[in-house]
């Protein structure tokens, strides 16, 4: 049986005057127990089309074509009857739950809402069904949890709420946009197997969309693959993997991190190296700020990078990568000596830890979040250059227009601002930036987790021409093992601030020594025998 239909739906914007088409006569259907996956990439329809299907769309949108619940007419429904709906029949899971959940209501209240609202259950009634709920989900020790805050919980329990809220009235069909973009690599496949699992169980439909084909491939019954505001190809999960039949579906198959880092030459140099590195955080009560414990953040790390050579860090959410990352910047204090190109920099403050930061460079996750608003793509790359005195008889505009184009960018966009970019133009705005100082080695903290694949592909082929041109040393942080095997030598798994394992990427991916990084092996691939191929360096 058919619980939603769409048919011929198009969505324009109207903006300064104009309609701004983003969905195009798109045609598709879920049936019921079914599984359908819309992929493509950022700015092809995708949650437009899901949004249009509860008219949860602006003011300014246009909503054309059809959008059948079980043959009921959405567009003809009046505005109670379809709150109704919204909850009862179809639930939506959103991309980034932090955003979606009121930080100033606890966990119960969110969940109890929605039913005081949809049931009208309240007090002892309700507890019990957000505890169900709860357990249902995976949150262990639910009654310990109905008083927490947002900001309390992990990203993968905050994605367990979103997915209570979601049940909480009996829906028949789930909307889930980008429900694991964000999250590691094992708390994603912990979400995609409770998903699952609720399927069964709930007897539910899934409307899932995404831009990662690993993901569809382990949970699509059939698969709607969407560029440009229109469905280039559908058809079943094993039609579209085995035999894609359009250029940009086989573009998206294509589109994986692959291959090995150059070599590292004998003779490089050690740029960076750290011996037993701890960072712990002292745990403090009373007026008198007593400490009584420590979070151990970084325990006992030590390193070495080379000229020319990247060490891959991974872990999940919580491990201590970003710490230790900070650590060797010297950007948060740490025991334990940090030398950089031959000097010890631990104890380094004022000008000459200033004077550090030109040959020691960041990229961060989020380019959105780190680069100015109110700032040009060419003030930002160009602001290094001022505070280090880089070159000053050189015309700053020219250096800024080499490294443009260097990275991949057109000169004559640096006048725009960030906001007038894609989310990869914005990222080699950002590598851009650390890489006009000439560094000798740059901190890469989940540089492609927020992009796509095909972009991913482009980022990581620019970080291996850059490091291949200028020998520069890489300290490369991802919870995504495929751009991990393909930018490392070698690799360096963490836990709870502990190294559980080092060694080069062909031990590593193909012989791995703890349970836990088997486990990462696991949820990555699916197969430890996957995790191998390709022939990672050894």
């Amino acid at each position: 049986m058919t619980l939603l239909d769409v048919k011929n739906l198009t969505v324009s914007f109207a903006q300064d005057g104009r309609q701004i088409e983003a969905v195009k006569g798109v045609s598709f259907s879920v049936n019921r127990g079914e599984t359908v996956a819309l992929v493509g990439e950022s700015g092809s329809g995708k949650s437009v089309t899901a949004l249009s299907t509860l008219k949860l769309l602006a003011d300014n949108a246009t909503v054309g074509g059809q959008i059948l619940w079980q043959g009921r007419d959405i567009a003809t429904l009046p505005e109670r009857e379809l709150r109704r709906m919204r909850g009862d029949d179809i639930s939506f899971i959103f991309q980034e739950p932090m955003t979606s959940l009121n930080p100033l209501h606890t966990i119960e209240r969110q969940i109890t809402e929605s039913l005081e609202l949809h049931q009208g259950l309240r007090g002892a009634k309700a507890r019990a069904r957000v505890i169900d709920l709860l357990t249902k989900v995976g949150i262990r020790d639910p009654e310990s949890r109905l008083s927490a805050w947002p900001h309390q919980l992990s990203g993968g329990q905050r994605q367990r709420v979103m997915i209570a809220m979601a049940l909480a009235n009996g829906p028949e069909l789930l909307i889930a946009d980008e429900p694991t973009t964000a999250l590691d690599v094992t708390i994603q496949a912990q979400i995609l197997e409770l998903l699952a699992d609720l399927k069964k169980s709930e007897g539910l439909s899934l409307l899932f969309i995404t831009h990662d084909l690993n993901i569809v491939r382990r949970i699509a019954d059939r698969v709607c693959v969407m560029q440009g505001g229109v469905i280039v190809e559908q058809g079943t999960a094993e039609e579209v993997f085995g035999n894609p039949q359009h250029p940009y579906t086989q573009k998206l198959l294509a589109a994986e991190a692959r291959g090995i880092p150059d070599p590292v030459p004998e003779s490089a140099p050690v740029v960076l190296s750290a011996e037993h590195l701890k960072v712990w955080f002292p745990i403090t009560k009373g007026f008198f700020k007593r400490v009584t414990g420590h979070v151990k953040a970084v325990n006992d790390a030590s390193l070495s990078i080379r000229a020319g050579e990247t060490l891959g860090v991974v872990g999940e959410s919580g491990s201590g990568k970003t710490t230790l990352a900070l650590a060797l910047m010297r950007l948060i204090g740490s025991e334990g000596p940090v030398v950089f190109m031959g000097q010890k920099i631990s104890g380094l403050a004022g000008s000459a830890l200033r004077d550090l930061r030109r040959d020691l460079q960041i990229v961060f996750q989020d380019p959105f979040g780190s680069l100015s608003p109110r700032m040009t793509a060419g003030q930002i790359i160009a602001e290094g250059l001022g505070v280090h005195g880089v070159e000053p008889g050189r015309n700053r505009e020219e250096m800024v227009a080499e490294i443009m184009r260097e990275v991949g960018l057109d000169p004559a966009m640096m006048t725009r601002y960030p906001h007038e970019f894609s989310g990869g133009q914005r990222q080699r705005i950002a590598i851009a930036r650390a890489m006009i100082l000439r560094p000798k080695l740059v901190v890469l903290d989940e540089p492609t987790s927020a992009l796509d694949m095909t972009v991913q592909v482009q980022i990581v082929e620019l970080l291996r021409d850059l490091q291949r041109k200028y020998g520069l040393a890489y300290l490369f942080i991802s919870h995504d093992l495929r751009v991990i095997r393909a930018m490392s030598h070698q690799v360096m798994v963490m836990r709870a601030g502990d190294v559980v394992e080092a060694g080069t990427t062909g031990q590593i991916f193909t012989s791995p020594a703890t349970d836990y990084t088997r486990a990462l092996m696991k949820a990555a691939f699916g197969d430890l025998q996957l995790a191998a191929e390709e022939g990672a360096p050894v």
